[in-house]
């Protein structure tokens, strides 16, 4: 059977799934930069904000034609002022609004459990790009009211040890919500993340749920939503674009939006935004990068929209030339790291089906599961380095990038013995240094890369690693991670987004945005692990 005729039965099957579902969304969510035009683009490049989130998280206290109608009336005046404007016409989000202040006297687990209020957000329509979700949810940090897609996993893991069960549960029904509104989990519940999602972990957040409720029935409950998330990866959410998708392929295209062809009828996937203009929220930034390339511009926009959707944004992993901004071509790139996910999420769908009685379906899973599989190697595993990396479809060869999305194949168990044992030494070898793993081997001055590690990847390496045995190695890389986050909370009270692995003469770790109370897959990672010392 087919990849094609596989996808056009379940095409088939999500139609009449979806056709009598009820979304709750009431409006269309437009991105700033298309409600306020002009006046977006002059505040994003005028210096107003010292980061371009800022803006597009700003609430209108009038309508968006009564604010742009103002500034055309008054822009001209010779004494005004943007910032001034801006201030008058919208609320400007505060940053670390809670008040919480880190107390010292308390252990690391005891900070975390406290924070949990801190971070917990309640459903609401501010009247901006907040995208409304109908339960609590945790956010990563202080300054956000927003919340993240593949982060939410991992926090989810700490909420298991805390026992909150019911928010678990909560941010579960969330997710299905934007699935059965969008057709996708967002980015964040923003409407200028609505154009991609993020690494696609929602098949094991119901899969936790199923466990913290020991109910596989769980599967079958979310079985139209993770239904409806795979569609939308295989580009092939209805019949009608599933056609498209087989039409694009007869003309002997190489890829259609996420979906990629390999061998005769073969199809691996790839991170694709479906936009091509620069990010609302890094608006100043992508316009830089796109000027510096001297390369197509919508392309350039594209691949950073992408590799914002990866999660990875930024790593040497989408860089052409594995060092600058400017040669990313995150669309051209096939990840080991995305591919593993949907394996799982394949195998998911075949569970909850059989699990529902719909054998003829789980079967279609189950034979896309294998398919991908039966192929897997050919396209990820570097028989040269002995690890698992990433393709390059355009250029028809893997991608010399060395990364720590080698232990996601680890994780699902599509490793051969000889393969984990492979990807371990070089993990013990070359990824290993004193505070956790670092995330690649270059040190290119984006975050993703060394000498950074992050929380979630060294949850999945300690994962992966033990489901092939190697409980020494996984134990010495819990240590060094634990040890890290522990000796920067006693510096400065605060859990951070990422942490220097290389360097522990450093005071403290760091972000993207400035420290703030958080950081919420850290605090999740770090409660599962110190959990397991007294377990």
């Amino acid at each position: 059977m087919t990849w094609s005729n596989n996808l056009g039965k379940i095409a088939l099957f999500a139609t009449i799934t979806f056709s009598c579902g009820s979304p709750v969304k009431k409006k269309e969510y437009k991105s700033p930069e298309e409600m306020y035009p002009v006046l977006f683009e002059d505040i994003q490049l005028g210096g107003v904000f010292s980061d371009s989130k800022t803006f597009v998280d700003c609430v209108p206290k009038y309508s968006p034609e009564e604010i742009l109608l103002r500034y055309e009336e008054l822009k001209g005046d010779s004494l005004f002022v943007l910032r001034k404007f801006v201030e008058d016409n919208f609320e400007i989000p505060s940053i670390n609004e809670s008040g919480y202040k880190s107390d010292l006297s308390l252990r690391a687990d005891e900070h975390i459990n406290k924070l949990w209020p801190v971070l917990t957000r309640q459903p609401e329509d501010d009247g901006g790009t907040l995208i409304p979700l109908r339960k609590p949810y945790i956010v990563p940090g202080g300054r956000f009211g927003e919340v993240y897609y593949w982060d939410s996993y991992f926090t989810m893991l700490g909420l298991q040890v805390a026992g909150k069960d019911t928010l678990i549960e909560n941010m579960v029904v969330n997710f299905a919500q934007l699935i059965q509104d969008f057709g996708h989990i967002p980015n964040g519940n923003r409407s200028y993340y609505l154009t991609r999602s993020q690494p696609p972990f929602f098949s094991m957040m119901v899969e936790l749920l199923a466990d913290v409720k020991k109910d596989e029935q769980i599967l079958v409950e979310f079985l139209p939503q993770l239904q409806k998330e795979y569609q939308y990866w295989m580009s092939s959410a209805t019949k009608e674009q599933a056609d498209e998708q087989s039409a694009a392929r007869s003309k002997d295209e190489k890829a259609f939006h996420k979906v990629v062809f390999v061998d005769d009828e073969n199809i691996l996937n790839r991170y694709y935004d479906e936009s091509a203009t620069p990010r609302p929220e890094a608006y100043k930034e992508d316009i830089h990068t796109a000027e510096l390339s001297g390369r197509n511009k919508e392309k350039v926009y594209r691949d950073l929209r992408s590799g914002a959707e990866s999660g990875w944004d930024y790593t040497s992993r989408w860089l052409k030339d594995g060092e600058h901004m400017e040669t990313i071509h995150t669309t051209d790139i096939l990840p080991v790291d995305l591919n593993a996910l949907l394996y799982h999420l394949e195998d998911v769908l075949e569970k909850a089906n059989r699990i529902a009685g719909k054998d003829q379906y789980a079967d279609s899973y189950k034979a896309l599961k294998e398919k991908r599989l039966a192929i897997f190697n050919d396209y990820f595993w570097d028989k040269e380095s002995g690890f698992f990396v990433d393709y390059d479809f355009v250029e028809g060869q893997k991608t010399p990038h060395l990364s720590l999305a080698a232990v996601f194949p680890l994780v699902f168990e599509m490793a051969s013995e000889e393969q984990a044992e492979s990807v371990a030494h070089l993990i013990r070898h070359v990824f290993l240094k004193p505070g956790g793993l670092t995330s690649t081997l270059s040190e290119t001055g984006q975050q993703w890369d060394a000498p950074n590690g992050w929380a979630p990847l060294q949850w999945l390496a300690i994962e992966g690693l033990r489901k092939y045995g190697y409980y020494q190695l996984a134990n010495q890389i819990k240590a060094n991670w634990v040890n890290n986050c522990l000796r920067v909370y006693q510096n400065t009270g605060k859990m951070v987004e990422k942490y220097n692995v290389e360097d522990l003469s450093l005071l403290a770790g760091g972000g993207e945005y400035p420290v703030q109370d958080g950081f919420g897959w850290t605090n999740g990672i770090l409660l599962k692990l110190l959990s397991e010392e007294t377990e």
